[in-house]
């Protein structure tokens, strides 16, 4: 589906030309560029644009099936990049993706299973026309910027919860399964952000210094900004789950620990079970040499030395803090 279709010439919008008319909005300027913005594409979209601007049959083939992971691929002077969209569902996070064709006259985005538009960056674009005048490299970077800031409040989420797990960890509490299932859904997030980050990361560095694609050398120094948000959301990436695996592991010692505290406990009523058992089974052995049997007061002994030893054997195990 066509989203946007505008043809810029110093930095100000002249034509908005249909998918069929690309071509000859371009020839009506000699210096502007076209910004056409596609979601969910027909096969026949893709195809009408691709003879429009003479795409790369290889590239628009990716775009078209889409399951590609972030990348950047130079065909001639034309660029075509892969970035991965990211947004929090029910189950984890949902991945779309965004293909980027960059020419010296057009650029072209096709977003693939994904809600989040970029009606935000265009009105950015249109709001600094004096950028806007650099082309279609501008504009890249707008786009490569606008999906790495999304990231940001992907990663502080899953550290605010991991936070939130460390708080309570060491209070006493009878779901400790729960507490590891929740560590290892952070831990398949985690996992999911960094297969869209650290590709990126490869992608913004082909992007400033060095040998730089003609459409990007003059925004560079955008480009190295790019890469260092992309080496912060890294470093907390690499953190956080540093911190999973200590988690996890401590959690996992915390529910040893407990159980070993409720297999002392056991321990401790069966042995003062044990004794009052076997002392009940040497008075009820009625042998008749047994001096206390005949007494008057040998039940109440008897009854009396029980209690003595239990309440013995649980003065000990109370102060060893076994019960």
């Amino acid at each position: 589906m066509l989203i946007n279709s505008a043809v810029y010439d110093d930095g100000r919008m002249v034509a908005e030309p249909a998918l069929d008319a690309v071509s000859e909005a371009l020839e009506a300027t000699q210096t502007g560029f076209v910004w056409i913005a596609l979601r969910d594409p027909t096969d026949d979209e893709l195809y009408r644009l691709q003879h429009e601007l003479a795409l790369p049959p290889l590239a628009v083939e990716d775009a078209r099936k889409g399951e590609q992971r972030p990348k950047l691929e130079e065909y001639g002077d034309m660029l075509f990049a892969t970035m991965h969209l990211l947004e929090q569902g029910p189950e984890g996070l949902e991945v779309g993706e965004v293909h980027v064709f960059v020419g010296a006259r057009f650029i072209v985005s096709v977003r693939l299973r994904s809600a989040q538009g970029f009606l935000g960056v265009r009105d950015r674009a249109e709001r600094e026309p004096e950028l806007l005048r650099q082309g279609p490299g501008f504009v890249f970077y707008a786009l490569m910027d606008a999906v790495v800031d999304r990231y940001f409040p992907l990663i502080d989420a899953i550290e605010a919860e991991l936070e939130q797990l460390e708080a309570t960890m060491f209070q006493p509490r009878p779901d400790r399964q729960d507490v590891v299932q929740r560590l290892f859904g952070l831990k398949q997030r985690l996992a999911t952000l960094r297969h869209a980050v650290t590709p990126a990361l490869e992608v913004a560095s082909k992007l400033h210094g060095g040998r730089v694609p003609a459409a990007c050398k003059t925004m560079q120094d955008y480009f190295r900004d790019v890469y260092d948000h992309l080496v912060r959301i890294q470093a907390s990436i690499d953190a956080a789950r540093e911190t999973i695996i200590a988690a996890t592991q401590v959690n996992l010692t915390l529910v040893t620990i407990d159980e070993s505290l409720v297999t002392k406990r056991l321990a401790a009523w069966a042995a003062i079970f044990a004794a009052s058992t076997a002392l009940a089974g040497i008075w009820g052995m009625n042998f008749e040499a047994m001096p206390e049997l005949k007494w008057a007061y040998g039940y109440p002994m008897a009854l009396g030395a029980i209690v003595l030893v239990s309440g013995a054997l649980y003065w000990r195990f109370k102060r060893l803090k076994w019960l």
